[in-house]
């Protein structure tokens, strides 16, 4: 239903008050706030403004509730007007938009693709967190420190890292982009559940193109692909790729046919009706481009069990080799090892490069990123962030 709206109380108890009694009333009698009420709690529990409390009932009764394009979308505002997002000195950026909460059930090779995607001629960021729920899983910043990568970066000097034609790319943590919002982790942690956080914080886009700056994210269930195109058209995102992926990443299924969602926007979404999609379903076959696989994703190894279980919430297995097994895959990929590492990176790379118009087709696409990855300028990319080069 839509939201009625009300008067912005100035006093931050009264205000969040006002938020829990509407949306915290049950499945039949739960109302739903407006995109402004949505917006004023969430950076109430940025500042700090909400009781920790109110916080957590809140984002757990928002979610029980199943929040609205408005609520979704005031939340990611919020967080917006607390983020620092610079503009890098090139005319496009793809935005490598991966879930924060990792990878458990493959060994996640998508902390490469930005690399690869320079080697080929496209301006990258990735970005992300350490650990953070309802999964714990690997993470782009456990992966990439796993092969010696620099991932403390601040949002400035990550644009120089993408300005150099050398490198093209870089990794930008959210405890540099939204230091507020990577505060709240403990608060996510103990609510459980995926809080509207989860939903929004991949849209922040912490480095801008000049002329344009383009999404690539996943999603695994159907109503998604339309709430991330209007979050990404409010984020400022000029086009987006929404692949239906292997645990919501970037990388579809190896083995079986998939399809993503784009749009190409250019910036023309101002005021546009929510409502109104210019959602574009394009199927996919990885047999098309020469992939053939009988594995979705890369294989998990044995692992050990976690070292510390903690609770409930936390993944059985240790995250921490996960990340270093993926590291290894994906540097072996670089290096031009035939697998379903290198496959992964062809595959996400292909979408993104006949998306973006650089290739006529995926099929051509994909061959210019086995040619970029089988030249080893792929490699060179990748490690010219490594630590000690920087």
């Amino acid at each position: 239903m839509s939201a009625i709206k009300q008067q912005i109380n100035p006093d931050a108890n009264l205000a969040m008050r006002s938020y829990i009694q509407r949306v915290a009333t049950g499945p039949e009698y739960s109302k739903d706030i407006s995109f402004e009420e949505a917006r004023d709690a969430m950076r109430h529990i940025l500042a700090g403004t909400a009781d920790a409390v109110q916080a957590g009932i809140f984002l757990i009764a928002l979610r029980m509730k199943r929040e609205t394009l408005d609520e979704n979308g005031g939340s990611l505002q919020a967080i917006l007007d607390a983020a620092n997002i610079v503009t890098a000195d090139v005319d496009h950026i793809i935005d490598i938009a991966d879930p924060y909460d990792g990878y458990t059930r493959g060994l996640p090779i998508s902390p490469f693709l930005p690399a690869v995607l320079a080697a080929s001629g496209l301006h990258a960021v990735s970005h992300g967190a350490e650990m953070v729920g309802p999964k714990y899983g690997a993470t782009h910043r456990k992966v990439l420190r796993a092969a010696n990568i620099n991932i403390d970066f601040t949002p400035q000097q990550a644009v120089q890292q993408i300005n150099n034609p050398a490198i093209g790319w870089a990794y930008v943590d959210q405890k540099a982009t939204c230091p507020a919002l990577h505060d709240l982790v403990p608060l996510r942690t103990k609510i459980v559940k995926r809080p509207v956080i989860t939903t929004v914080e991949v849209l922040i886009g912490p480095v801008r193109g000049k002329s344009a700056t383009h999404l690539m994210t996943g999603y695994v269930h159907k109503p998604y692909p339309p709430v991330y195109e209007y979050l990404a058209k409010l984020s400022g995102f000029d086009s987006a790729v929404l692949v239906r992926g292997v645990e919501g990443g970037v990388i579809p299924s190896l083995k079986q046919k998939s399809k993503y969602f784009a749009f190409k926007n250019y910036g023309k979404n101002d005021g546009q009706d929510p409502s109104i999609s210019e959602l574009t379903e394009i199927e996919i076959h990885p047999e098309k481009i020469n992939i053939q696989q009988n594995v979705r994703a890369v294989p998990l190894p044995d692992l050990p069990p976690a070292k510390n279980i903690g609770d409930d919430t936390a993944t059985k297995l240790d995250i921490d080799q996960l990340a270093k097994h993926a590291a290894e895959a994906g540097l072996s990929a670089l290096a031009g090892q035939q697998g379903p590492a290198r496959d992964s990176l062809i595959y996400s790379g292909a979408i993104m490069l006949s998306h973006m118009g650089l290739e006529k087709n995926i099929q051509d696409a994909a061959d210019r990123i086995r040619s970029a990855i089988d030249s080893g300028k792929a490699l060179t990319h990748f490690q010219k962030n490594k630590l000690h080069l920087t």
